[in-house]
């Protein structure tokens, strides 16, 4: 252990005997160095999603500002260093962080233990600067006495990893599970324990418990054990509704869950501290190792950390049972009258010996390759690809740079999009109601003339006028008639869906010429042949025409009688389709 170790040791120990004076809960915690470093990043990150919008941060902006926290938090002079940008920002983010998980870090115990220490203990076991350089990683101040236990170097999906990073992660993981079952807290050790080992529980589900702890207020694995409580125990009226994205994860929260269950049963039943965190301990070994062989490196590395803890946890338990016999006074009694009183006992010297030993990692020098401690991630446990710290806390959602459209833009948009357009005046058969509206325009298959080439108005039908004296002397062959046709100067001006053209008894809208000779006994055929020479155009019934004065009695009776019969609608339409 280096020296600053050793002064930093009793200041840590009176820190706890005097903590309840000044801290709400007696079961604060202390951040390491390294811990320290970590909760920094992902402040910094903090600020730079709210400035810019991107959850991330460069390695060269976090050392500087982590210079400018140590220089201010030990109240030291900058001497030129320079402030990095948003640094009031980041300071707020990193205290309320640390306030929020119920922890604190190494220069908040070394400021409160000249307020807390009695006169008995030493005034001044080590100087600002002295922190600030053991912070800061600087090698002349401490030596490096970390033991790293040897590793077979056997062909492994983890080759890529060195020793002392797999011994470095999985003893961080043994001091995350004892770190929650003192401070539940504490949602940095939650995000080193949520899925280690592998349980499906990845960067999704981690984003998915954080939004609910947010939206709850509440701590990481309060709102696991609320989630997993309220399946098992709500009932149909209480159990979370089918849409909460932590149904997707409900396997895996339901395994760490009840896999920390376990521990606090060890805790609590075991009325020897000692034997209480061995158990805990080779609990946690177990599950880490199960399906790993023993040629793995983090089966050599957990067995090394195993059995470092236990020898540890024997020797505080020992120390901690000489000073209660010393002085006769059992710490921290429950009052008699407390709810439960007999039971209250159970494991709280459990949890005194764990937070002890958790006391001691704190102690431990920071690494000296930050990049490397910022950047591993969860593959050393898992044997897949994991995220680093980082990128555990950053949403899933990557940004894409652009930033969305103001709302009002974006609805008027979509109200272009399902406003239907006006539709366009065509042309329809008197039988468009047996069409679908889907479908072509009848004016499109029919080849109707356009809209600008229809008439606008109407004029009333000519009058028919009886043959000249002349011509009826011309006349020999009762078979036939002449009849006399004024030519239309314009139509009538046809509606949205009455497309036909007006068929009248006395002949088409462009008529033959005058005198034109028409059978007399092809009456029926000639409706059908001026249904022929409008094109494509349908019949219409014809409309009642004034009776015709002709100076031919004769001739103006069959005129009258031809007028009188009308034509069904479409009968000159369908006389020609069955005509061979």
């Amino acid at each position: 252990m280096g020296v600053v170790e050793l002064r930093l040791k009793p200041v840590v120990k009176v820190f706890r005997r005097e903590c309840h004076r000044v801290l709400e809960s007696e079961r604060t915690t202390i951040h390491g160095a390294n811990s320290m470093l970590m909760v920094f990043q992902i402040s910094v990150a903090e600020v730079c999603k709210k400035e810019r919008g991107d959850f991330s941060v460069a390695l060269s902006d976090v050392l500087v500002a982590w210079k400018c926290l140590l220089l201010d938090k030990l109240h030291l002079s900058h001497d030129g260093s320079p402030i990095s940008e948003n640094y009031d920002l980041i300071r707020k983010e990193y205290d309320s962080f640390l306030k929020r998980t119920n922890t604190v870090d190494l220069i908040d115990v070394y400021n409160m233990y000249k307020q807390l220490r009695r006169n008995e203990d030493p005034e001044d076991p080590l100087t600002a600067m002295q922190l600030f350089e053991f912070l800061h990683g600087c090698t002349d101040v401490f030596e490096e006495t970390d033991v790293i236990p040897p590793c077979p170097a056997t062909p492994s999906n983890r080759a890529h990893h060195s020793s002392s990073q797999v011994y470095r992660v999985v003893r961080r993981v043994f001091s995350s599970y004892l770190g929650l079952l003192v401070n539940t807290k504490n949602d940095l050790a939650l995000a080193h324990t949520l899925n280690a080992p592998s349980r499906s529980l990845g960067h999704k589900a981690f984003t998915n418990l954080k939004h609910a702890a947010c939206n709850s207020s509440t701590s990481l694995f309060l709102a696991a054990t609320s989630f997993v409580r309220a399946i098992q125990l709500g009932g149909k009226g209480y159990a979370p509704p089918q849409s909460d994205p932590l149904r997707k994860h409900m396997k895996g929260l339901i395994q760490f869950v009840h896999f920390t269950d376990q521990l606090e049963e060890i805790l609590g039943e075991s009325p020897d501290s000692s034997a209480a965190g061995c158990k805990i301990v080779s609990s946690i070994r177990a599950t880490l190792l199960k399906g790993l062989s023993n040629v793995d490196p983090v089966y050599a590395a957990a067995e090394a950390t195993v059995k470092e803890l236990k020898e540890r946890i024997c020797q505080i338990h020992i120390t901690q049972k000489e000073l209660a016999f010393g002085t006769g006074i059992s710490p921290a009694r429950p009052k008699a009258y407390a709810i439960n009183h007999a039971t209250a006992y159970g494991g709280r010297e459990s949890v005194k010996l764990l937070m002890a030993l958790l006391d001691e990692e704190a102690l431990v020098p920071p690494c000296r390759n930050k990049a490397e401690l910022l950047t591993e991630d969860q593959a050393i446990l898992n044997g897949t690809e994991g995220v680093c710290l980082l990128s555990l806390y950053k949403s899933p959602e990557a940004p894409t740079g652009i930033s969305p459209q103001p709302l009002r833009n974006r609805i008027q948009s979509q109200e272009g999009h399902v406003k239907s357009k006006p539709r366009e005046k065509v042309i329809r058969s008197q039988f468009a109601c047996t069409y679908q509206d889907d479908k072509l325009p009848l004016n499109r298959v029919l080849d109707f003339p356009s809209s600008s080439q229809l008439p606008t108005c109407m004029h009333p039908a000519p009058k028919h006028r009886g043959p000249s004296p002349a011509a009826r002397e011309e006349e020999p062959d009762a078979t036939e008639t002449r009849v006399e046709v004024e030519p239309e100067a314009e139509s009538s001006a046809l509606g949205q869906r009455s497309g036909n053209a007006c068929v009248r008894a006395g002949g088409p809208r462009n008529g033959p010429a005058r005198n034109q000779k028409v059978p007399k006994t092809s009456k029926r055929k000639l409706a059908s042949r001026e249904c022929e020479e409008q094109g494509t155009e349908e019949n219409q019934p014809p409309q009642k025409r004034p009776p015709a004065k002709a100076s031919n009695p004769g001739l103006a009776k069959k005129c009258s009688k031809a007028a009188g019969k009308k034509l069904i609608a479409g009968q000159g339409k369908l006389t020609s389709f069955f005509r061979l």
